[in-house]
This record gives structure tokens, sequence and C-alpha cells, in this order.
């Protein structure tokens, strides 16, 4: 029986902890999102511009984010029964947008005013059987006038 109120337990805070967690991670991602929109991220290799730049370097934004207990218990039920792991998909989502605004944020920094031919590398970080991690890496090649 105690062992049932410990999982419970810990299932309710992994819930609580995790989601405000979240909620303000999203919060902080739509604000800099709006301050850097500026900064045009494409995926072409060369972009048809006609403006021709000073030099161009090489921008990076990594992160890691981890996977909270409630959403590694959801995708374990998950993985019986199949389907898509909702629980994962804002962590992905969340890690993707937050490498791209630190490669945005480092790119600002430089005087760059456009990144193309950007990339994204995903990849887990295991813990035990499950994820407990996700680490996204986004590169690539800002302009500066």
């Amino acid at each position: 029986m105690i062992d049932l109120i410990i999982f419970a337990s810990l299932l309710a805070l992994g819930y609580f902890f995790g989601r405000m967690a979240e909620t303000r991670h999203y919060k902080s991602i739509i604000k800099r999102e709006k301050a850097l929109a500026r900064i045009p991220v494409l995926a072409t290799k060369i972009p048809d511009l006609s403006i021709k730049p000073q030099h161009t370097i090489l921008v990076t934004g990594s992160v890691v984010i981890s996977v909270d207990y409630f959403k590694r218990f959801l995708a374990g039920l998950r993985n019986i029964i199949g389907g898509r792991v909702k629980s994962y998909e804002s962590l992905v989502d969340r890690a993707r947008r937050e490498a791209i605004l630190r490669m945005k944020e480092q790119a600002r920094v430089k005087g760059a005013n456009l990144i193309f031919n950007v990339k994204l590398e995903t990849s887990s970080i295991s813990q035990g059987r499950g994820i407990g991690s996700v680490e996204v890496l986004a590169y690539g090649t800002a302009f500066i006038d």
C-alpha cells in the first residue's frame, strides 16, 4: 500500500512540476521568438539575395532538455499499446525551438541578419531503459553585412 502511495505521489509531483516548468519554458520561447523574428532562418543552401555579405560565419545553438517522471510514465504506457507518444512531442518541440533561438541569439551578437543552410540534429540521452533527456543542436551559416 505504501508503495502505491509513493508511486502516486511521484506521479502527481512529476505532472505538477513538469507542467509548470514546461509552461514557463514555452512562455520564454514565445517571448524570445518575437524578439528575434527579424533574423530569418532558411533551410536552403544558398539564399537568392542581391545583398552580398562581407563574410559568413558558422552559428550554433544547443540544448538538452530532461524528461519529467510523468512524461516517462505516459511514454511507457504508450509503448505497451503503441501509437504516438504525445508526451514526448512537446519535449522535442521545445528543444528544437530553444536550439534555434540560441543559434539566432549567437547570430545577433555577431551582427548577422540572416541564417541559411540551417540543420537540426536531435538525439536522445538514455537513462536506464527509457529516454532521460533530448539534445538538439541547430547550426547554420550566418550572413554578416
